[in-house]
């Protein structure tokens, strides 16, 4: 990322949940979310070209606990 800036990257996170608690698993997927974009901000990332989603448990395919790194250009 630190070598290419016409780089973006996209975070989305997921979070296992049943549809009673929906609620829960957005906010839990966001805390993932959040986290990564701040690891990722401390290696010098800057934030504007990082873009958060927190899907909670719309896992359609994978584990339904994780979080997904997509790199792509402007």
């Amino acid at each position: 990322m630190n070598a290419d800036e016409s780089l973006r990257l996209q975070v989305v996170a997921y979070a296992e949940g049943t549809a009673d608690q929906a609620s829960q698993a957005r906010r839990l997927s966001l805390s993932r979310a959040l986290t990564v974009r701040s690891y990722l901000i401390s290696q010098g990332v800057r934030s504007t070209r990082i873009d958060v989603r927190a899907l909670g448990a719309r896992a359609s395919d994978g584990p339904a606990d994780r979080v997904d790194l997509l790199i792509g250009d402007r």
